[in-house]
């Protein structure tokens, strides 16, 4: 691995620069970077069980349930505190507080709802105890890492955007100091530096090769070190990053006058700020899509008998073709077939061209008016669902000659195809639908995706409902 690793740089900085990788200072660390990075979450959680497991047996209070509802409160209160999440600067110090609060709800959960029989004194020992084996244990996991992370044995490869100053001290300050567990193989800038050979590290191209040199030398780490290029020109390269598991940093703009969080990280007195993982590298991602086929299946076995009496009105109102079909385009720009029930007089063959369509139109007669009005002529997407293509919440789908022209008018308009399109959306329960303005859709869809959370799926659902029940549809 390490000498696929060290061909391929060697290979783009001579591409780029016409130079070799042995000819810059750090050649040795780039070449040194054979391990990928192995997650001590696991060991951290393994940590604090045996830490309460030791409390409750020096405080002679073990009981089976003692030890449930202390582990599992302690556990459950420190990932919610992001006392497991990885970083690079590790402090146990940091970590007090955190432990603290796990060490306390553990106690009480232990006290009152196990072991009842302990006195006040008895949980204030235990508190005791339990909070300095878990700093202990913390103390002790931390040091391992470090070692591990200086030995090479864990190890990211890290790709830093821009090579200005503070680039090339993110860059020697990760070299130098390996306890943080990066290693940087190369800068992508679009401006090329005068003199390459200061570099702590190749320059191996610019912005647009983002992508390709992520997946060719393996990074798993990205950092923004701000170049010359305007942030808003970066936003669609790093939206390619989504789909390749990689973790992003960047440093705070003026984080010179950044007053530091729990939230952000640092790298030897730089603090940088983590970006949120996309959405469906979560595990409430998959929840989500099992939601989706219960929820589709529930709704159209509730719904059949209304259903079949609304595709019988369709029938008598407009004849022939009661379910309209429509091509529309779907996550990854991926095109699908949308169901609805034809609520229009005249239906939009092949041959027609599309157009927009707006309330008052003059195809609709009452049925169709009222499908509309309800949203229930939306209720056939529910397959939709089901086959995968459409999620119940999600950006609402177009059809392609609408995506082409959004995407050449529309700042970013593609970066709401990152995920499945939606029955309903944010932007829908905003009142964005029917002739609205598709630059603020497009805003509000790229919202929801970067804030996306079950919770947030349900209050759309929610909000939904209410504009159903008061007939608020297009």
């Amino acid at each position: 691995m390490t000498k696929v690793i060290t061909m391929a740089v060697t290979t783009a900085e001579a591409v780029h620069t016409g130079r070799l990788v042995s000819d810059f200072p750090a050649a040795a660390s780039i070449t040194a970077a054979p391990r990928t990075w192995l997650s001590f979450r696991p060991f951290l959680v393994g940590a604090d069980l045996l830490a309460v497991l030791l409390a409750l047996v020096v405080t002679s209070t073990i009981s089976l349930p003692g030890l449930a509802a202390v582990g599992v409160s302690v556990v459950a209160v420190a990932f919610g505190l992001s006392a497991y999440r990885s970083r690079l600067t590790l402090s146990v110090l940091d970590d007090v507080p955190a432990l603290g609060a796990a060490a306390l709800t553990g106690v009480v959960a232990g006290g009152t709802v196990a072991d009842a029989r302990l006195g006040h004194v008895d949980m204030f020992i235990l508190l005791g105890v339990l909070l300095a084996l878990l700093v202990v244990f913390r103390a002790t996991s931390y040091v391992a890492v470090r070692q591990a992370r200086s030995t090479g044995y864990i190890a990211h490869r890290a790709l830093v955007l821009g090579a200005g100053e503070i680039g090339q001290d993110l860059a020697r300050a990760a070299l130098d100091r390996p306890e943080h567990g990066l290693v940087p193989v190369g800068f992508l800038d679009d401006d090329a530096p005068r003199d390459a050979s200061l570099l702590p590290v190749p320059h191996l191209g610019g912005y647009a090769d983002l992508s390709a040199t992520i997946q060719r030398l393996g990074v798993s780490e990205i950092i923004v070190a701000w170049g010359r290029t305007q942030d808003s020109s970066l936003i669609e390269i790093m939206r390619e990053c989504d789909r390749l598991h990689c973790e992003i940093f960047a440093v705070p703009r003026f984080f010179e006058l950044q007053h530091r969080s729990r939230d952000m990280d640092e790298l030897w007195g730089i603090p940088l700020v983590r970006f949120r993982r996309a959405t469906w590298r979560s595990v409430s991602w998959r929840a989500k899509r099992a939601l989706d086929i219960l929820v589709a299946g529930t709704a159209l076995l509730m719904f059949a008998p209304m259903l079949a009496l609304v595709a019988l009105a369709v029938r008598l109102e407009l004849g022939k073709g009661v379910i309209f079909r429509q091509v529309r385009i779907g996550v990854d720009g991926t095109p699908f077939t949308l169901f609805k029930f034809r609520s229009l007089r005249l239906p939009e063959g092949p041959g027609a061209s599309p157009v927009w369509s707006i309330n008052g139109d003059a195809r609709l007669g009452p049925v169709g008016r009222f499908l509309r009005a309800s949203s229930i002529d939306e209720l056939p997407q529910l397959v939709n669902v089901l086959r995968g293509e459409m999620s119940i919440v999600g950006p609402r789908p177009e059809r392609p000659v609408f995506v082409d022209q959004f995407a050449h008018e529309v700042p970013r308009y593609h970066g709401r195809h990152r995920t499945p399109a939606g029955l309903t959306g944010w932007a829908q329960v905003n009142g964005l639908r029917g002739d609205t303005s598709i630059e603020e859709r497009a805003r509000f869809d790229n919202y929801y995706i970067q804030n996306w959370s079950l919770w947030l799926d349900a209050k759309i659902v929610a909000r939904t409902v209410g504009t159903v029940l008061f007939r608020r549809g297009s």
